[in-house]
């Protein structure tokens, strides 16, 4: 009977313990500066949250800020929900290949870029290829601040794909009539949808998922076809002299995306990690979410809540269930 007493004791204390070790363990979930990102650190707080009972916060970092804290495991940054691949390659290299602090998730969903310009402006103007942007005449009609040069979004500071792309700029030759704008992404929509409201030209870096796609009638202008032999991209983490070094002619590999997360996390709180090696994703989905999100303006974890409820079968996957 002593025994069995004792026994029972220690199951209920390391019941408390590992409890305790639970609630006290907050996971710090990045939230990116860009749609799918936000959407995806929304859904991830909350199956953390209401399906294993813990605790989550959404906290702001650049992708090489919160590569470095997940690298680190100190609970300053545990998750990156949305890893695109090729493009932070530099960063999974380093951390999950080399160092092996960081682990992605088993599954992905996939991705896509480019650039894009209005479907009324490519019909009008006959603008269908990235080179069709390498003109004097095209430029000028692309000029939407009069300084003789056309605009061309690039993409948001410290983003990975900003700095390919205006590697792109240079490489296709575009950079010889049009001035590239590194600008955050709300700023940009919002010079789109201006610059199609006042039937101006504007070219914009494009991806998918993302809200753009039900907002407006966009073309993505045509590039060579992914080709590793004229695509040879440094970031400035691998090379500081990453612009002069790299050559990009071709268009971007087709992107896998994931969600990557501090191995710590493993031994810190395994449920969570678990449910984060098997969290699988498709674009459709990511897309949906960004249109709630962005354009209907709503609270990217309500979003996430109402799909959990609707998706329970597909959440328990994850969950080991």
């Amino acid at each position: 009977m002593k025994m069995w007493k004792i026994t029972l004791q220690s199951i209920a204390m390391v019941m408390v313990t590992t409890a305790t070790s639970f609630a006290q363990d907050v996971v710090k979930i990045a939230e990116p500066n860009w749609a799918s990102g936000r959407a995806i650190a929304g859904l991830v707080k909350v199956v953390i949250e209401d399906k294993l009972g813990g605790k989550a916060e959404l906290v702001p970092g650049t992708n090489a800020v919160v590569f470095k804290a997940m690298d680190r495991g100190k609970g300053e940054i545990d998750v990156h929900p949305d890893v695109w691949l090729p493009n932070q390659s530099n960063f999974t290299d380093e951390y999950v290949g080399t160092k092996k602090t960081v682990a992605l998730s088993q599954n992905s969903y996939k991705g896509r870029s480019g650039f894009c310009v209005s479907r009324k402006f490519s019909e009008k103007h006959n603008v269908k290829s990235i080179f069709d942007l390498a003109t004097p005449e095209v430029a000028k009609l692309m000029d939407r601040d009069g300084d003789g040069m056309g605009d061309i979004w690039v993409g948001a500071p410290g983003w990975a794909s900003t700095k390919i792309n205006l590697v792109k700029v240079r490489d296709y030759g575009i950079g010889n009539f049009f001035k590239p704008i590194q600008a955050e992404e709300e700023i940009a929509t919002a010079s789109i949808k201006d610059s199609i409201n006042k039937k101006e030209g504007f070219a914009f870096y494009c991806y998918a998922p993302h809200y753009n796609w039900f907002v407006f009638d966009m073309v993505r202008l045509e590039e060579p076809a992914f080709d590793s032999a004229s695509y040879d991209m440094k970031q400035p983490a691998e090379d500081p002299k990453w612009f002069e070094n790299s050559k990009v002619l071709t268009a971007d590999k087709e992107k896998s995306i994931h969600v990557g997360y501090s191995r710590s996390l493993e031994k810190r709180v395994p449920d969570v990690a678990s449910m984060l090696s098997k969290l699988a994703l498709d674009t459709d989905t990511v897309n949906n979410w960004t249109h709630e999100i962005v354009v209907k303006k709503r609270d990217s974890q309500e979003v996430a809540r109402e799909w959990v409820a609707k998706n329970s079968d597909r959440v328990d996957k994850w969950l080991g269930l």
